[in-house]
């Protein structure tokens, strides 16, 4: 399963809300901001039509930076017995709905497997994991609804019942993700598809009481992206909107997230954006970082640019995991899918010292850090400012359309 950063920036909670330490507020041309390239310029369309929901990026639940939010509703499954959760972020990272438990007010019809036993997930995030219940709710996002769509519940399951399977760091609260939720809109269809098919190498187990152990999932019951099973069109893909914010950050911004690629006339992918056919995660295996072979990942939950680059300064303690160059800079970045296309991105890096030093901006379009993974550049929120950043949804096993991404 491909998921990326959730909150990859988490020490600098307190950072962000009262300064930071070795920073200066001071964006003068010593530190080369003023110096860096445009960055694009697109703005994002109202939203109203049935095809749009708001994107809000600001200091959200608790002071973190670069966290697009949104809204979604959720009942239970064929009533009117509904409720709306805020500020769900948003991930073209990951596929499916994770809801905190504590977040939601309904209950929700639970999945069953192997006879009486429920399904829960173990789902692995870069910094950490998530464990819950399966369960199943009518999702609508905006005007548009997936019935009886396959869920997570984040942390409703006691924690004597993580199976020792489950690694790592569990974030299963709201303090521990700093959101309600992840809504994950990447291009497959369902967070794990055939892999999940086999007991061995599954994310899913069945549980009797707090006794878990994996489990065949088939793919009906796999917690599953909302946006391929829409009910009344726009289904085959979604154009995340973000508009372009300066170089030393902004308090808020306020984007568009659109839903279908070329079913209605807000949605046009036109000649200006370059498309790249990408492989079944929708990442671009053919990419190329200061001359290496590159893995490009185009992620709204990553809240920076995360790359290897030992000429970088990084920050030490007080921001770990990020860059802190002393003068500003710009690295480029080639992006090739499968297919011939190609193109450059400059990705701008300013210290992350310096960013937060105010305290009062949450969206920035130059944050950078050490890479997640060896090989891969992840081109996290501040690439998404500016941009019209088009996903094609993975329709290939229905004979359908191969999964895309343009920009």
């Amino acid at each position: 399963m491909q998921v990326a950063v959730v909150v990859a920036m988490a020490s600098l909670v307190a950072a962000c809300g009262g300064g930071g330490g070795g920073g200066s507020s001071n964006n003068s041309n010593n530190d080369g901001i003023n110096s860096l390239p445009a960055g694009p310029t697109q703005q994002p369309i109202a939203v109203g039509a049935a095809n749009t929901v708001a994107i809000t990026v600001d200091k959200g639940l608790k002071n973190v930076i670069n966290i697009p939010t949104v809204s979604v509703q959720v009942c239970v499954p064929g009533t009117q017995t509904c409720q709306v959760i805020d500020h769900v972020q948003l991930d073209t990272g990951s596929y499916g709905l994770r809801i905190v438990s504590t977040a939601l007010a309904l209950a929700l019809p639970v999945t069953q497997v192997n006879g009486s036993q429920q399904l829960a997930e173990c789902t692995s995030f870069a910094d950490g994991f998530t464990w819950g219940s399966v369960r199943t709710a009518d999702v609508t996002i905006g005007q548009k609804q997936a019935p009886s769509l396959p869920v997570q519940i984040i942390g409703d399951l006691p924690a004597a019942s993580v199976p020792a399977t489950c690694t790592g760091v569990p974030e299963n609260t709201v303090d521990d993700l700093r959101v309600n939720g992840i809504l994950g809109i990447g291009v497959k269809p369902n967070d794990c598809g055939t892999t999940c098919l086999d007991a061995s190498s599954s994310n899913y187990y069945g549980c009797t009481g707090n006794s878990c152990t994996r489990t065949i999932a088939a793919t009906n019951v796999q917690v599953a992206n909302p946006v391929p099973n829409f009910s009344g069109g726009d289904s085959n893909g979604v154009i995340v909107q973000l508009p372009p914010v300066s170089n030393t950050g902004a308090a808020s911004a306020q984007g568009t997230l659109v839903f279908g690629i070329n079913t209605q006339s807000n949605n046009t992918l036109t000649a200006a954006q370059t498309t790249f056919l990408s492989d079944p995660a929708g990442d671009l295996p053919g990419s190329t970082f200061n001359g290496n072979p590159a893995v490009a990942l185009f992620d709204t939950g990553s809240n920076g640019y995360f790359f290897d680059d030992s000429t970088l300064a990084a920050c030490g303690s007080n921001e770990p995991g990020f860059y802190c160059p002393p003068a500003a800079q710009t690295r480029p970045f080639t992006v090739k899918g499968t297919g011939s296309a190609s193109a450059t991105v400059n990705m701008n890096v300013v210290s992350a010292a310096t960013l937060i030093a105010s305290g009062t901006n949450f969206a920035f379009n130059d944050l950078a850090g050490e890479g997640i993974r060896s090989g891969w550049v992840d081109l996290g929120l501040p690439f998404f400012f500016g941009r019209y950043v088009y996903f094609g949804m993975n329709q290939s096993a229905s004979g359908g359309a191969a999964p895309f991404i343009a920009f």
